[in-house]
């Protein structure tokens, strides 16, 4: 596994944190979640299989120096918090890396540490908005529509936080120090939208109002379509080549459905012909061809494709939970999912890791007494 050996201390937050870790994890790092002593869970972390928890009062001196400690011996860090956090409890990057030179603290916030919004709330739907890529997303005359919290949550939140994480480790390779992994969730979401961002200025993509380009659903030939079976369709055919394939499947020849006029009338067009065949029966008619048309699947459907069976993509669990597998593949040390694992509970490996920090039996329990540590209800077994 590529990263083992490297050990990784996760603040127990919401979706781009676990996120991050989950990544690292499957990937082969030791990560422990830091979950807060005696704390109650409004959203499961659904992301934590494959980590062990330890419950802590930050609050209380003990509780600060026992994650110090752990930090001593971590290679990452992983900080959910709002800018200066971290600080008001001394355990921010200067006070962790004065004793841990090599130390990688990795800052995973929305607005970054710096500017007018640093100390601010938000969510996916924020971050995404003051990155610029919000006002692109949605139909005609519709307002902008946020892809769920998958853009800046995961694109540009905890995926770049995770790649941030591997170029510091990289350099410390070379270096032997530490440092500080800035991921703003705004900053991440404007990196990945790059490409939309440098093609602006070219008018065969962009020179429409949202929702009247070739690809924000203004063209009939890059749109979903539904079917006789009240299923979709997915339509990409752009390249010429690709939608002569794609009429040549239907039937239909340029001077019926023409490519780049009348976006609307063979809009409707399409419309009608879709919903003459069920879902499968397009695929018939569609896979194996260059007409890049596919099915939409739904989160349980995608591990029963053909596609999807041949490569591993999804595995599914005992409860029938679908499970991505790791990307991306690697020749020799490709990653392996933690899914099918316990999701811990908060503070269920407390003992296991304080008995690994050497604190003595009693030790352990006068913590758990006075509420510095919480052992979890599932005590994991040594």
């Amino acid at each position: 596994m590529p990263l083992k050996g490297i050990r990784v201390l996760e603040l127990a937050g919401l979706a781009p944190g676990p996120f991050c870790g989950m990544l690292l994890v499957d990937f082969g790092a030791s990560v422990i979640k830091v979950d807060k002593a005696n704390a109650v869970q409004i959203i499961p972390d659904c992301l934590g299989h494959g980590k062990r928890s330890i419950a802590l009062n930050l609050k209380t001196k003990k509780g600060i120096k026992i994650f110090k400690r752990l930090s001593d011996q971590s290679d990452v860090v992983i900080d959910p918090f709002r800018a200066g956090v971290m600080e008001k409890i001394k355990l921010g990057p200067k006070d962790l890396m004065e004793t841990n030179k090599r130390l990688i603290y990795a800052r995973l916030t929305g607005f970054g540490q710096k500017g007018p919004y640093a100390h601010m709330a938000g969510h996916d739907i924020n971050y995404l908005g003051l990155s610029g890529i919000l006002s692109l997303l949605g139909r005609y005359n519709q307002k902008p529509t946020p892809p769920i919290n998958l853009a800046a949550d995961f694109g540009g939140g905890g995926l770049m936080c995770a790649f941030g994480i591997l170029l510091a480790l990289l350099e410390r390779s070379r270096s032997n120090a530490g440092q500080v992994v800035d991921a703003s969730m705004v900053d991440g979401s404007a990196y990945l939208g790059s490409w939309i961002f440098r093609t602006q200025n070219i008018p065969e993509l962009w020179g429409n109002p949202r929702g009247k380009n070739i690809l924000d659903t203004g063209s009939h030939f890059y749109d979903t379509y539904e079917t006789k079976d009240k299923q979709y369709m997915c339509l990409g055919a752009i390249e010429p080549q690709f939608y002569e394939t794609f009429l040549e499947k239907l039937g239909l020849s340029i001077d019926e459905l023409s490519q780049y006029d009348n976006f609307e009338e063979n809009r409707a067009k399409l419309e009608n012909i879709f919903k003459q065949k069920t879902q499968a029966e397009w695929c018939t008619v569609f896979d194996g061809t260059d007409a890049c048309v596919t099915p939409v699947l739904n989160v349980k459907e995608v591990a029963l494709h053909a596609h999807n069976r041949e490569r591993k993509t999804f595995t599914v669990s005992e409860d029938d939970s679908v499970i991505p597998n790791p990307a991306p593949r690697l020749s020799r040390t490709s990653g392996k999912s933690k899914g099918l694992q316990k999701n811990p509970e908060p503070g269920e490996h407390t003992t296991e890791i304080l008995t690994e920090l050497s604190f003595k039996s009693s030790e352990i329990t006068d913590l758990i007494k006075n509420g510095i540590v919480e052992q979890g209800i599932a005590q994991s077994k040594l």
